[in-house]
């Protein structure tokens, strides 16, 4: 039985796994919309909406800690100086996640994940 185990493995090791959602993260912030499949969606929203907590601190702690999740300073200044202004008033939920269908090729289920506006 699988109690109290939290994540996906997504079929990687685990610095693979942790590089592409470090990845994944690091494009939804700059482009703001990324299209993947419905785990991988999953899994790097609930990074996502972390990350934005921590821009939401302010503080170089939170900073700190958002450059360890993801260790692109660019992308990360951008969540303090940008994304954290525009979800100032919100609780949560930054992330939204929409289901595309069956990708062609393996027939993997796709989905849009974006931050909401």
């Amino acid at each position: 039985m699988k109690h109290k185990i939290a994540g996906r493995k997504l079929g990687l090791p685990k610095d693979m796994r942790r590089a592409l959602l470090r990845s994944l993260v690091a494009e939804l912030f700059l482009r703001e919309r990324i299209t993947t499949t419905v785990t991988r969606a999953k899994e790097a929203s609930s990074i996502a909406e972390k990350v934005i907590t921590f821009g939401k601190g302010g503080t170089i702690h939170h900073r700190q800690l958002a450059l360890a999740e993801i260790p692109n300073k660019e992308v990360v200044s951008k969540v303090f100086d940008q994304l954290s202004k525009r979800y100032s008033e919100r609780a949560g939920g930054y992330t939204r996640i929409l289901k595309m269908g069956t990708r062609k090729g393996d027939g993997a289920p796709t989905a849009i994940l974006e931050l909401v506006p």
